[in-house]
């Protein structure tokens, strides 16, 4: 488990920025967090740091937004309105775990169990107006908080 006290939403950018350069292609990102925590900022800087110029907007109604320059792909779902697998399946969610992209996930706790192992988990915990506790976990890590209350 790795934490990082971010101070600003530009802080929370270069965070983000600096992770995606550290991250393989193929790699599976859940967000954990309420609403307005950051999971949306936290795409953004990821994004840009792969090179990817991109306006990053949250996928609320359209479920998924596609990001890639010529080296790079990413998802970026948005699982909010995810209620059953029959929902999950009409996103094309499941089609997309791909080695040579990204899948970055909002609201991943509606999907948990269809997360696939080696998911790199982000818990975003609003501490202030500016500052967020970022938590990066893994899956067992994730459990464990799920079953602590999150």
């Amino acid at each position: 488990m790795t934490e990082y006290i971010s101070n600003s939403y530009e802080d929370t950018l270069e965070y983000a920025s600096r992770f995606a350069k550290k991250v393989k292609k193929g790699a599976t990102i859940a967000f954990l967090g309420d609403l307005g925590a950051g999971k949306t900022a936290f795409t953004t800087g990821f994004v840009k740091g792969l090179g990817i110029d991109a306006e990053v907007s949250s996928p609320t109604f359209a479920i998924v937004n596609v990001y890639r320059n010529e080296g790079d792909e990413v998802f970026h779902y948005d699982m909010y309105r995810v209620e059953s697998w029959e929902d999950l399946y009409t996103t094309g969610f499941l089609d997309n775990f791909d080695p040579d992209s990204y899948v970055l996930i909002e609201w991943s706790e509606n999907v948990f169990g269809a997360l696939l192992e080696d998911t790199i988990f982000i818990k975003i915990s609003k501490l202030d107006e500016n500052r967020r506790r970022i938590t990066i976990m893994n899956r067992e890590e994730a459990e464990a908080d799920f079953a602590a209350g999150y």
